[in-house]
């Protein structure tokens, strides 16, 4: 553990016993450096760290000061074993069962994979979008074709080395969202009846993806915090001839869960040695609460082998449709298969990107971003362990806006969630999210929606379903 972190977790024990009380001020940088011996900006890091976390708060040429006191944090639930067996998957009907009603307006949105489209700069957008078309070569309209815009891909291969890895332009190819670029690595790495390794629990749409091209699944332990449990990969890949993995190692949907760095290069390490690519969904990367955006998997492979996938969607522009994998060694047949597909991403939206990325908004919409994000997950944090039942756990993500909760007892998710769309709240139930189904006593919440006031009563609402369901079952 790293010193500031050691100095935010002993300061957020003291905001969370009541030694430090809400509204309190608390010791000035210069302070906390010279009592503990340690450099200001090792404070600064601990107070942002804090202050992502939701427990201060900054105010203007006043300093830091405790937020409202948070009641006393659930436990998280504990690590998620792998089944035991690699199966087919057959998922996509209960997602379409379960997620028909999840964009209606009129609904709570507690179950959607969007975060509010109010949080994004669309205003801005629209006119980079205007002002790259007026100064667009028409011929430009037929010659950008696969594998994109070389423009977006050069500001794309840009923010990678600002971020601590180095991709080169070449190997970008642009695509209509992150989902035809995970798809387009899938098809190329497998063929039908091809066995994959993914995570326990696992975003459906990867599980539909397996299941339209006929795939097999394999899961891999993970836990709630770090995410891909290592010692679980070997003995899957050691068990069974898997052709590609597809991992979420960044605030995974729907952990949330991170994995530290030294772990990101071991798991490169272990496919490597066994020539296995990994295609590595890092859709919500720029959504860190932290000080600095987390490496990817990527920014460790020597041999081509990560496939890495990327999207403006989840940070700056839903809607827009505007993906990308820098696929390693598998470039070319990506572009290829692009072109074979969808043969391009619109122009207008790569173009309009790019100049927003070169006017140099960007990074100050994300910090806006994450801070309301990271606000908003405290909240509904604090919300959670005042309603749900006791026995209630739920994971702390340090990104994303997701939030993985364990039901007590033998509640079922599929049954709560039908009793909370007759209150107008949709959820994810956990069965969605594993192959077998097997995470029935589980649930995602999405915390991307501060601004819908209606959220906090919605999670109230949810609790008192759930208590009335644990009685029922107790009884």
């Amino acid at each position: 553990m790293k010193r500031y972190e050691q100095l935010a977790d002993e300061m957020g024990e003291q905001v969370r016993n009541g030694s430090l009380r809400a509204g309190e001020r608390l010791p000035s940088v210069r302070e906390v450096s010279a009592s503990r011996r340690v450099s200001p900006s090792t404070v600064f890091k601990a107070y942002y760290l804090l202050e992502a976390r939701g427990l201060i708060e900054a105010r203007p040429r006043s300093g830091y000061f405790v937020t409202a006191r948070t009641a006393k944090p659930r436990a998280e639930p504990a690590a998620n074993a792998a089944a035991e067996q690699a199966q087919s998957v057959a998922v996509s009907e209960l997602v379409f069962q379960v997620l028909g009603h999840a964009r209606q307006q009129d609904l709570v949105p507690l179950g959607s994979a969007f975060a509010s489209p109010a949080l994004f700069p669309l205003a801005p957008l629209a006119r980079s979008v205007g002002r790259a078309l007026r100064r667009l070569d028409p011929w430009r309209t037929v010659e950008d074709l696969s594998p994109g815009s070389e423009t977006l891909r050069r500001q794309i291969a840009l923010r990678y080395l600002a971020a601590g890895s180095s991709v080169d332009a070449t190997e970008i190819v642009i695509t209509n969202g992150a989902m035809e670029a995970l798809n387009l690595c899938l098809e190329a790495l497998t063929q039908p009846g091809d066995l994959v390794a993914i995570e326990a629990p696992c975003f459906y749409a990867a599980l539909q993806a397996l299941e339209r091209r006929g795939l097999r699944a394999v899961e891999v332990a993970t836990n709630p915090r770090s995410g891909v449990d290592l010692a679980s990969l070997r003995a899957v890949l050691a068990r069974y001839p898997v052709k590609a993995c597809w991992f979420m190692p960044n605030f995974q949907n729907p952990l949330g869960s991170l994995m530290p760095e030294e772990r990101k290069r071991e798991l490169v390490a272990i496919l490597a040695e066994r020539g296995i690519p990994l295609i590595e969904d890092d859709v919500y990367a720029e959504l860190y609460f932290g000080r600095h955006r987390p490496l990817p998997a990527k920014a460790f492979d020597q041999r081509g082998l990560v496939l890495h996938c990327g999207s403006f969607s989840k940070s700056l522009a839903p809607g827009y449709r505007v993906g990308w994998t820098a696929a390693g060694r598998f470039a070319g047949e990506i572009a290829r298969r692009k072109l074979m597909s969808s043969l391009a991403t619109a122009l207008p939206s790569q173009e309009g990107i790019s100049d927003y990325l070169q006017q140099g908004g960007y990074d100050r919409h994300l910090r806006q971003l994450r801070h309301t994000l990271s606000m908003h997950q405290a909240k509904v944090l604090r919300a959670i362990a005042k309603h749900f039942p006791p026995g209630t756990r739920v994971t702390q993500p340090e990104g994303g806006y997701f939030l993985w909760v364990e039901l007590p007892g033998s509640i079922n998710a599929l049954q709560l969630h039908r009793l909370a769309l007759s209150q107008q709240i949709s959820v994810a139930p956990g069965q969605l999210f594993s192959a077998d189904q097997r995470f029935a006593s589980f649930l995602r919440l999405n915390c991307g929606h501060p601004g819908d006031r209606r959220s906090e009563q919605a999670i109230k609402t949810l609790g008192q379903i759930a208590r009335s369901l644990a009685e029922g079952e107790a009884r």
